[in-house]
Order: C-alpha cells, then structure tokens, then sequence
C-alpha cells in the first residue's frame, strides 16, 4: 500500500506522510508529566491534535514509565445530557478506548461492576488507578465541546482529584481541544450557578497551542512522496501550496492531495506544474468542504465579525474586548498569530470574502458576466470597460443593497469585489491583500498575462487620496505594473456633494506610473 496525504482523521506513519506530530512540544510536555501536573492543549480544527494525542499516548506507554490513555469526550457533548448520563458516557469511553492503548494487565475496571446510580469519573479513575503498579497519564480530547453543568463536574472531578495523584488519580492530565481553558467559562455560562466560589477552571499549569506547520516542514512532507513515488514537488510549486495554506496541516495535504490523487490520478509519472497549484486552490474554494465550510458559522459569531470586518477595511479597531475578540480568532485558526492581523492563509481569505458577498454576487445580472462586452477585440481585459459599468451600477443600486447589507460596514469594498468576482470567475481570479490598519484592500486581477493592481479606499479625511496614490503606486511596485486603479468611497453619511458629483474619474501620474482615480 502506498502512502498518501491524509485529509481525513487520524494520521498513521505506515499509511500517510507525516510532519512530526510533536512539532517541537514533546520535551516541555514530558516536563509537565514528570512534575504531575495538569495542561492544555488547544488548537483549531484538523491541525493534528488527535494524531499528536494518540502518538503522545503510544510514546509514553513504549517507555514504560507512564500508563496513557486518549479518550475523546466528543459522546456527551450535546445539550441537556444530565450530569449523570455524561459520567456513564464517560467511564464507558475509557473503558473502551483502553483496550486499543494498552495492554491486558493496565486495562481499567469493567464498567458493569459498578451499578448504574454509581457511575463517576472521578471514583473510576481513583479506582483504576490503586489497581496500576504505574502512574495514569490521561489525555482528554474534546473537553471544551462540553455544556454546561457537564463541563463544570467534569473539570470539577478533575480538580477534585488532582490532591489525591499519582497513586489515586492520574499523575497528568492533558485537557485538549480548540480552545483554551479561559474561554471554558464562556462555554459553561459565567453566570451558572454550579460554577460556586472554587472555581474548576484553575486546573492547568500551562497552554500550548499546536502550531501550523512550518516551510522546512511542508517541504520534507511533499519531498516523503517524491521519495516514494519519484514525482517532484518543484521549488515553485512548493513555494505556491504553502503560500496558500500558510501551513495549516488539512490544507497542506488537500492541496498535495488534490493535485496527486484527483487531478493526477495518482500517476506518478506525470510533471506537477504550478498552474495545478491554482486550479487545485480554486477546486478546493468552490467544493468548500467541511473543513472549510465550517469558516461560513464562525464570520457572524459576535467576537469573530468585527475582527473580519476590521480585517475587509482595512480599518485599526477600537472596541470593548478587542484583545479577547483576537486571541479567541487565533484560537479558531482564523487569523494569523502575529502582525500584522490578517486572515490566517490566502484560502481561508478567499473563502470568507466569498461568503460575505455571496447574497451580492448572486443579485448581480447574469448577463453582466456572460456577454463578453467587457473585453477588447484580442480577449483581454477592459478594466476601464468594466470599472465604469460598476460605476454606473453602483450610482443605482448601492443605497440599496448596502442597507440591507449584514456588513454594511463593509459594504462598498464587498460590493466591488462581488461585482469583479462576478465577471472574473469566468477566465481569470482575483486575489486579495487585506489586514488590520492598513487602511486600504487591496486587488490583483489576474486574466491570461495581464495582472491589474486595484486599490479601494474610503475617503475618511484630506489625506486619504494622497495615502491611497502611495499606497497604490507601492502595490504596483510589488506587483511590477505601470498602471493601476484607486477607487476611493465617500463614507456613507458624507452628504457635501451629491452623489452625481461624488462619482468622478480622473488620470493621474504618479512616479512614472499611471493612476486612474474613481470616486464615489
């Protein structure tokens, strides 16, 4: 059986290439272990924690110092399950999972022995483990999908217990999922009673988030199958998947997978060719699947949305719980970690721009996509052509749409986007430069050989046009282009003109290079 890049569960060295599931965590992790104490583990999505779990659980039982065990608490992770229901969920898991971790001797205690009134976990564990010759390491997944009065007994018993370890109770407890125990209250309601005057939440010793993947890693994980198969992963083509998926693991094998698997065939002898980098990008958006579906629930959660729409403007926020709203978008995967604050990787940007202005894309004539007036007698592309039937349509229908628009305060720079999208999806793409306080989106319109640098700016004070001109000429630099596009909106309460005036068009030069302005 061949390898292959795995996009689906937990990832097997004899079946899958693989990253080193520890990245770099293995030796402070065993620290914590070896001084009994409590962690967490957190990070978004299909990054690897249930293959770092199990890899971590099969070390330590190798050893031979530790007993481990991983068991997911995924099972009673729904609303209204009773306390006492949770436990004998619980205690089954366990039971059961051990006999895939370990072996006979180091098995916990048969669950049929206790009756049903007196399933605890915390009992069980105290139980299992006066009956091991070694410590109990245990490693809980999906503990912060719990609800409620099931989270706060859970974390409660653990707590409880933690005085007791390790001869009765499990020396260390790893507490792992997407994110970190600070945001477990907001999970279990701050304001529930069951929570009392010791809180459960003050269990661990330190957090860990299990990181992306980085370039050398994404490299030696491509280079595992030209060293199977001989079929080279290019230094372009390298350079292009991570680009796209900034490393994030479900992206970096979809990616390789989509190239190898389906576009491919799995013929190895075949060149893979950077163009197959795009269509596999471009594949993966429209098919938006689970992993990346799940983006569409998280841009209207009221502590990721403003972070997105400072992200779309360009705009440098200021608001109540601000620094809470980004560390709990970093948590999900959705931002990057550092600065500046931008979306986490090129697919996840196109994909919640695609979303936003999807109920604006589907408003917009068909025609306006199908018939071909937007391009020059050669089938290249007008772009004053079609700046000015966006004008035109804008000068109509932007009050309206921008009212009942849910990111109204995105609303010109969605609608503009929706507008190209519309039309560029039919030969060319368009890719996006956006981040926090960089007062500005920029565009690349990609179509056959030409590249279009376009900029969209908001006309918040005098200096915005002279921002926006060096702005712009500095992304045409990037970009290698001589002619570019600044489109400037007037803020939606600016009444000082009407709006037939606000809508002008003018050429400028700016250090050699060719501007044309659009106000609106």
């Amino acid at each position: 059986m061949r390898r292959f890049f795995n996009t689906t569960g937990l990832c097997k060295p004899e079946n899958h290439y693989m990253v080193d599931p520890f990245r770099d965590l293995y030796d402070d992790v065993l620290r914590l272990i070896g001084d009994q104490q409590y962690f967490v583990i957190h990070a978004p999505r299909q990054t690897g924690k249930t293959t770092f779990l199990h890899a971590l659980a099969h070390r330590l039982n190798r050893d031979g110092r530790y007993v481990s065990i991983v068991c997911s608490l995924e099972s009673a992770a729904y609303p209204g399950i009773s306390v006492e229901d949770a436990n004998a969920v619980f205690v089954r898991s366990l039971y059961r999972m051990a006999d895939y971790f370990l072996e006979s001797q180091y098995l916990p205690p048969n669950p049929d022995l206790y009756p049903a009134a007196e399933y605890l976990l915390g009992r069980y564990l105290t139980d299992w483990c006066k009956a091991l010759d070694k410590p109990l390491v245990l490693l809980l997944d999906e503990v912060d999908s719990l609800y409620d009065d099931v989270l706060i007994s859970t974390l409660r018993q653990l707590r409880d217990g933690f005085q007791t370890r390790p001869k009765n109770f499990p020396q260390s407890v790893a507490l792992v999922g997407l994110r970190d125990i600070r945001e477990y209250r907001l999970r279990a309601r701050a304001d529930n009673p069951s929570i009392g005057a010791g809180s459960p939440f003050n269990v661990k010793a330190e957090s860990f988030l299990l990181r992306v993947f980085s370039r050398e890693e994404v490299r030696g994980l491509l280079n595992q199958h030209t060293n199977d198969t001989g079929q080279v992963f290019s230094d372009d083509v390298f350079e292009k998947i991570y680009a796209y998926s900034g490393g994030q693991p479900w992206l970096t094998n979809a990616l390789a997978n989509e190239i190898v698997s389906k576009m491919l065939k799995s013929d190895y002898s075949r060149e893979i060719t950077s163009d197959m980098v795009e269509t596999a990008r471009e594949r993966l958006i429209e098919q938006r699947q689970t992993h990346l579906d799940s983006l569409a629930e998280k841009i209207n959660d009221p502590r990721v949305r403003p972070i997105v729409l400072s992200i779309v403007t360009g705009d440098a926020p200021a608001f109540d719980g601000f620094d809470d709203a980004l560390r709990y978008c970093r948590d999900l995967g959705i931002i990057t970690q550092g600065s500046p604050v931008r979306f986490a990787n090129p697919i996840y940007r196109e994909i919640i721009t695609r979303i936003l202005n999807s109920s604006l894309q589907a408003g917009i004539n068909e025609d306006i996509a199908k018939t071909g007036w937007y391009l020059h007698p050669d089938g290249s592309l007008d772009m004053d052509k079609l700046l000015e039937a966006f004008t035109d349509f804008y000068r109509w229908n932007s009050e309206s749409w921008l009212e009942r628009f849910e990111y109204r305060e995105a609303g010109h720079q969605l609608l503009l986007m929706a507008f190209l999208q519309r039309v560029i999806n039919g030969g060319g793409r368009i890719e996006r430069e956006m981040a926090v306080g960089n007062g500005r989106t920029d565009l690349a319109v990609f179509w056959k050989k030409q590249v279009i640098p376009i900029e969209i700016k908001m006309n918040h004070n005098a200096r915005s046009l002279s921002q926006g001109l060096q702005q712009l000429t500095g992304y045409m630099d990037k970009l290698g282009q001589q002619r570019g596009y600044l489109v400037v909106f007037e803020k939606k309460n600016s009444e000082e003109l009407p709006r037939e005036q606000r809508i002008r068009r003018e050429l400028l030069v700016v250090d050699g290079k060719e501007v044309v302005v659009l106000g609106m």
